[in-house]
């Protein structure tokens, strides 16, 4: 028999290795955040702040926040997990508050019931203001602005209604001008208008401090990656809930909410690469928006009662949206916008979607170069134009809904003004330089134009010989009787709607 000898070194090779391979098994940890018995200075226990725990985070940790509500945002700046080790933020139904009471002593009384303050903010600029509001006993009161909508002018104080606010600002004495650094800033006051004889500390009044719910930011090698955020909540940041900047990859966002905030419920930019399974947002300036070379998939969405837009997609991104229900009162439902590159177009992918517009006619606009490209879609009420790009449009419903008086839009802007009666018939506009193919299909319509030809139900095979498209297509009288087309709103009702809407005879009363 042969035998074989290892020498001292090589046993001490071998251990080295061995020591060297367990060294390097990360063991993952579970990280909890409790913002009241916390201690952020502390080895073991709680931490006391989501920042805290974000920055100790390594990869294959879980940041564990308690069911409740946190007033700090959760920013990420260059933090990376691995493929195989995530870092996941579980918010377990936590909430990311906004907003924070108003210091009463830093506002004075000038009048009569009218409050003002002049340092309500350590820095103001125009986009902030655009996207201001006060939560006024619960309210968000808004003033009828927004930040991508059309906005009211400012009111003077002196015509200020109890529960209403304004803001004036100071100019710079003739002659003056403001230093380069500075000139994005803008200073002046707010003011408070009270019923007769309240007290200003009886209004629980508060303000949008934070900028956002979650912060994504970070470029180059330090960009975001291979991570998970999970069952939260953002509400009432000036800016967006969920606002994600820079350069991103591999990041899930599952079960996540944003309702109230000042501008988009969640926003991608520059190069930010994640999917979303499971969104809720609600009273929102606007829903999604999207913008820069961004790539976003999101499905199971729910939207309503947004301002400025329901869902805008902008610039060179790619873009999916699937299993999702849009009830629409914002002043745009969705718009699709492209840049000048037509190798690069603004791309969207819609599968099983309802969109119903509540009230207010308003419409699904396709720009030059962008692509919509839907399956199994119901859009009720809802014009459609596409004034250029291209449209891949199958298995789907465009057909008219009967506004419901008690359905106008929930805050104070403008959408709530924009109200009708009349059912809200479609109308279908093909613009010339518009590449259409579609099939399958069923149109309700007020009418059916393409370029400057119009359509009637009697003609709609001319219509058919004209694009070379929409060979088992038809406009029909009534959808009552059709199947087989457009979105499965049982599916849609069962996995996106939730529990809570689907028990409110509000969202009962507009879905099909």
């Amino acid at each position: 028999m042969q035998r074989t000898f290892l020498n001292h070194s090589s046993i001490c090779y071998q251990s080295a290795v061995a020591i060297l391979l367990v060294c390097n098994v990360v063991v993952a940890r579970d990280i909890h955040v409790d913002p009241d018995k916390g201690n952020d200075a502390a080895t073991e226990g709680p931490l006391k702040t989501i920042r805290q725990a974000i920055r100790i985070a390594e990869p294959g940790d879980t940041i564990h926040l308690l069911p409740t509500v946190y007033h700090e945002y959760a920013g990420f700046y260059g933090k990376q997990g691995t493929p195989e080790k995530p870092i996941t933020l579980d918010g377990h139904g936590a909430t990311l508050e906004g907003s924070d009471p108003i210091d009463v002593t830093l506002w004075s009384e000038v009048k009569p019931d009218l409050y003002r303050c002049e340092n309500l903010m350590p820095a103001l600029s125009d986009a902030i203001l655009q996207r201001w509001f006060f939560l006024w006993n619960g309210k968000m009161v808004h003033m009828g602005r927004t930040s991508k909508g059309p906005s009211k002018d400012f009111k003077k104080p002196e015509d200020l209604q109890p529960g209403e606010w304004t803001f004036v600002k100071q100019t710079a004495p003739a002659g003056q001008t403001e230093p380069a650094e500075k000139s994005s800033q803008v200073t002046g006051a707010f003011y408070l208008k009270l019923s007769s004889g309240a007290q200003l500390s009886d209004q629980n009044l508060r303000v949008p401090v934070r900028s956002a719910g979650v912060q994504f930011g970070g470029s180059g090698k330090n960009h975001n990656a291979h991570l998970v955020i999970r069952n939260l909540t953002c509400t009432h940041p000036y800016n967006d809930g969920f606002n994600i900047h820079g350069h991103c990859e591999n990041v899930l966002f599952e079960n996540i909410r944003a309702i109230e905030c000042g501008d988009d419920g969640i926003s991608a930019h520059e190069t930010a690469e994640y999917r979303v399974d499971g969104f809720v947002s609600i009273g929102n300036s606007t829903g999604i928006c999207d913008t820069g070379a961004s790539r976003t998939s999101y499905n199971r969405v729910f939207i309503r009662d947004c301002l400025g837009f329901d869902l805008f997609f902008l610039d060179t991104g790619r873009y999916t949206l699937t299993n999702s229900v849009i009830l629409s009162s914002a002043v745009r439902t969705l718009t699709l916008v492209g840049r000048d590159d037509p190798d690069q177009p603004c791309s969207l992918t819609m599968k099983n979607v309802l969109i119903r517009r509540v009230a207010g006619k308003n419409e699904v606009r396709v720009s030059r170069n962008s692509r919509l490209d839907a399956s199994h879609v119901t859009l009720m009420g809802l014009n459609f134009q596409a004034t250029g790009g291209e449209v891949s449009l199958f298995d789907s419903l465009i057909v008219s809904a009967a506004v419901q008086p008690a359905s106008h839009a929930t805050y104070d802007y403008l959408a709530a003004e924009n109200t009708t009666e009349e059912p809200l018939k479609p109308e279908l506009l093909i613009w010339k330089d518009v590449k259409w193919t579609a099939d399958r299909n069923c149109y309700e319509l007020q009418s059916l134009r393409v370029d400057k030809t119009f359509f009637t139900p009697a003609q709609f095979n001319q219509f058919q010989r004209l694009t070379g498209q929409e060979q088992q297509s038809k406009w029909i009288s009534s959808v009552t009787a059709e199947t087989g087309f457009g979105a499965d709103l049982a599916k849609l009702k069962q996995s996106t709607i939730p529990e809570n809407e689907l028990e409110t005879q509000r969202v009962r009363t507009l879905l099909p």
